[in-house]
């Protein structure tokens, strides 16, 4: 982490999982946690985060915590659930510094939204971090209001960089992203699901079929942490001419398995679109 990032004052405003997930890769990147303040609800979880170090604020204690947090941050996390989101930006608006950059982690909430309810030229970041993000391997796009400079979304991106790849872009393509990285996991879960099913069915005790699902899928996903990894060319060296496994991939062709999957990336994708509406 560079140092001018390691001198930023960080405020986590809701420290849940996915808030609480970014918080530890920036402890493990080397942040210093005496410039970070953490609110919570209540003090569940309070003395877990100062044991790290971290300055923790109890809203049940003191109704100005996010106030309090924000006005004293370089950068401010927004970890609530989307629909709170806008009210939170409603508390802490007067008390953000005008170079402040406020970052919502939640789903659906756009940069106009978020805008709307802050003061004008507020700079404003949107992410969409996915949840392999609490294990390290997340991915996470963010796309930068108009109020934000290159060094500002830069310096967000190196935040989240010790969570998992960080990729910076459009906000138009915040929801196709959503389809494929956001709602992913839970495709790769549905495989190996279904990896089960077929295991059970073809005599395999439950557990066994189930550990050999998961640990194949957890297998398969380290092969491709490599970024040099293509899947085609890693699912090609692994089908044989003639073999079981191309027997099973020219199934899967037939019975339409990629167009299905595009099928319902879209309709994810189309289903985010929707709620952004929704919650603006």
């Amino acid at each position: 982490m560079s140092e001018a990032t390691n001198n930023l004052r960080l405020a986590f405003l809701g420290t849940g999982s996915m808030n609480g997930a970014i918080l530890r890769g920036i402890l493990g990147a080397g942040h210093d946690p005496k410039k970070i303040t953490a609110t919570l609800r209540s003090d569940s979880r309070a003395g877990e985060l100062r044991e790290l170090g971290i300055n923790v604020l109890i809203g049940a204690e003191d109704s100005e915590a996010n106030t309090k947090a924000a006005a004293d941050a370089d950068i401010v996390f927004l970890g609530v659930k989307p629909v709170g989101i806008t009210e939170l930006c409603d508390e802490i608006s007067d008390a953000l510094a005008p170079q402040t950059v406020v970052v919502s982690v939640a789903a659906a909430i756009t940069l106009a939204t978020m805008q709307a309810h802050l003061r004008g030229g507020q700079p404003v970041v949107r992410s969409m971090p996915n949840t392999p993000l609490m294990v390290g391997s997340g991915v996470v796009g963010l796309s930068s209001g108009e109020a934000v400079s290159d060094q500002q979304i830069n310096l967000v991106a190196e935040l989240f960089a010790g969570s998992g790849d960080v990729h910076i872009i459009d906000e138009s393509q915040q929801n196709a992203l959503s389809a494929i990285s956001g709602s992913g996991p839970a495709y790769g879960f549905y495989l190996a699901e279904a990896m089960t099913n077929a295991g059970i069915a073809m005599g395999l005790d439950e557990k066994l079929a189930m550990d050999l699902a998961r640990a194949t899928i957890a297998g398969a996903g380290k092969m491709l942490s490599d970024p040099e990894a293509n899947p085609a060319d890693m699912r090609r060296a692994v089908t044989s001419p003639k073999g079981t496994t191309e027997q099973a991939i020219l199934t899967f062709d037939a019975q339409g398995i990629p167009a299905i999957i595009e099928a319902g990336a879209k309709a994810a994708a189309a289903r985010a679109a929707q709620l952004s509406a929704e919650l603006g």
